[in-house]
């Protein structure tokens, strides 16, 4: 279940980082400059957080299906972030990642994709999930779930968004 050389034992993992802050720093928002901010010490190893690059993926189909954001913008932001080839990145779904991931979601009542986070989290004995996901903040009780956004920069980051998904 090791990915990229990583040994549990050695490297210590701070954090798992979930979609939503990959989503935030990637396009307009009120919220972005707090995102990149923390994205940026993700993606240079001095926060030692694991990105599961999948989460690309969901970043990908979030921006351009809901958030309406055009798709040679949305793919150009997230390929600049994957072209730093970070260590951060963490690119191993073996099968028993992926049967530990479904058991996280079921035995919590979460998705599939955050039991999937939370699966990593540990097994590499990364004690906090950094999340925007308020569902995953009320059922994992064994981690910390954290969103490193500032409160009151979320809480704009919401209202522009109902605002936004409402035009």
């Amino acid at each position: 279940m090791v990915s990229r050389g990583l040994q549990p034992e050695k490297d210590r993992v701070e954090g798992v980082v979930d979609v939503g802050l990959i989503v935030i720093a990637h396009f307009e928002n009120p919220a972005k400059v707090h995102a990149i901010e923390f994205l940026r010490d993700v993606l240079l190893w001095k926060r030692r957080c694991l990105i599961p690059t999948s989460a690309f993926l969901g970043a990908y189909h979030i921006l351009t299906n809901y958030l309406k954001v055009e798709r040679v913008a949305a793919f150009n932001a997230l390929r600049k972030t994957l072209e730093t080839r970070s260590p951060a990145f963490f690119t191993d779904i073996n099968v028993e990642l992926v049967v530990e991931s479904l058991t996280n979601a079921m035995g919590y009542g979460i998705e599939s994709w955050d039991g999937y986070v939370v699966a990593i989290a540990k097994a590499y004995s990364a004690p906090i999930v950094y999340t925007i996901d308020r569902q995953m903040q009320k059922r994992v009780k064994d981690l910390q779930v954290v969103n490193p956004i500032p409160d009151d920069i979320f809480r704009r980051y919401n209202e522009w968004l109902e605002k936004m998904l409402e035009s």
